[in-house]
């Protein structure tokens, strides 16, 4: 699903990744070398990579906070590969902090300091892998089309308990484009099919990925984390692995081509 911190659809938490990784094991590798051959012009090179790596990894770290509090899916199986992969990233950086305040007073790297940064560096590669798989397997900030090159749509809304609540305008979408709708902290969808429009949760009752994030043929939704479908007017499990139905909501189309949510999720 598309990525919240982003610039015309292009993500930015994954544009600036490559420059902490760069200047941390970077790091690690001058101070392996100016330690092993007694260069400590290298070890020096190595405390300053040091500190660039850190601040480009806060720097990084603020749009994927973002993404992982409003692109992720929450109870889903992505939510939790993204909370280790930000408890990673975290741990490196820590780490590799210690690993600095324990350089000796002209820079030099200690024992300890070479310790810390091996571990820092595997910690990074981990989360590093967890988030190459969070985009190419969960999809979160690919930014897909829907049928006749729909683009991604996302609101969010407030209601009224027990009272319906307008969604959008019939213009807004045409035959099998999907909209995210953020209800009271709700994610629904809304979609509309040949037969008119309806809505449904934005979950897939897997693993937890995002129905909006998924695509929709024939009035089927398909989640892309592993290829569940669902008939979104009933709800029902077309095809596997899901066993359990989504649930459904009714959309009521006006004569002026407002569409109402009848009855949101509280």
């Amino acid at each position: 699903m598309r990525s919240k911190a982003q610039i015309k659809g292009h993500p930015i938490h994954p544009a600036l990744i490559p420059f902490p990784f760069a200047f941390l094991f970077g790091a690690a590798a001058f101070d392996l070398v100016g330690s092993a051959f007694t260069r400590p012009a290298l070890s020096l090179t190595a405390g300053h990579l040091t500190l660039a790596g850190i601040a480009a990894g806060l720097l990084a770290a603020v749009p994927g906070a973002i993404d992982y509090f409003y692109s992720v899916p929450p109870r889903s199986s992505g939510a939790d590969r993204a909370t280790k992969h930000a408890i990673g990233n975290v741990s490196a950086l820590v780490l590799f902090g210690a690993a600095w305040s324990l350089r000796n007073a002209d820079w030099s790297s200690t024992p300890l300091t070479l310790a810390l940064e091996a571990v820092g560096t595997l910690a990074l590669a981990y989360s590093g892998w967890l988030g190459g798989t969070l985009v190419t397997r969960n999809l979160i900030g690919v930014d897909h089309r829907y049928a006749n090159a729909g683009k991604w749509q996302d609101v969010s809304l407030s209601a009224a308990k027990g009272e319906p609540i307008e969604v959008g305008h019939a213009d807004d979408l045409e035959e099998d484009q999907m909209k995210l709708l953020r209800i009271n902290g709700h994610r629904i969808v809304l979609a509309r099919t040949a037969d008119g429009f309806t809505a449904f949760d934005d979950r897939c009752t897997h693993r937890g990925g995002s129905l909006a994030g998924g695509v929709m043929i024939g009035g089927t939704v398909q989640c892309l984390w592993h290829g569940s479908q669902f008939d979104t007017s009933s709800g029902g499990v077309s095809c596997g692995p899901a066993k359990k139905k989504i649930a459904v909501y009714e959309v009521r189309q006006e004569r002026n081509g407002r569409l109402l949510l009848v009855s949101p999720p509280e």
